[in-house]
């Protein structure tokens, strides 16, 4: 199993995190990595657009594993078949006090496919990750100052 795991602090509460992370509906205002059609519920299926650097957009259309409001949300996904190419994606929050929120964004590989795709892919996964991560920490920052 590989992964790819990143961090960011958020200067916002939890639950204003969450919200910004939650409506999927707004990312194609700010979110410059996915997009995402459909509910965060657990067992349905999301539409996922991800957006890498010189890649042209992919769609994936992976399962609901876990819904925590204001902690966690968990999907996974694969390419063509379950075993070639498995990834399981996650969001985790936590509140560091009441005003700052760590963001954990990462994604767990498995098939027997990660290794190629992922020399292929994974910085540009990576970077994607960390640029969704800055975009998200401005949506909420700058939802705190419109207050």
């Amino acid at each position: 199993m590989k992964n790819i795991r990143t961090e960011i602090i958020i200067d916002a509460p939890i639950a204003t995190v969450w919200d910004i992370l939650m409506n999927f509906d707004n990312y194609p205002n700010w979110n410059p990595f996915i997009h995402i059609t459909g509910n965060a519920v657990v067992g349905q299926h999301l539409e996922n657009t991800i957006f890498l650097e010189g890649q042209k957009p992919q769609i994936f259309k992976p399962k609901v594993l876990e819904v925590q409001q204001n902690k966690l949300l968990r999907w996974e996904g694969n390419l063509l078949i379950k075993g070639l190419f498995d990834g399981m994606h996650y969001f985790q929050l936590e509140a560091i006090n009441q005003d700052q929120t760590r963001l954990v964004h990462g994604e767990n590989f498995k098939g027997i496919l990660v290794g190629l795709i992922l020399k292929m892919i994974g910085t540009a996964t990576e970077e994607g990750f960390k640029k969704m991560n800055l975009a998200l920490k401005e949506q909420c920052e700058m939802a705190l100052i419109a207050i």
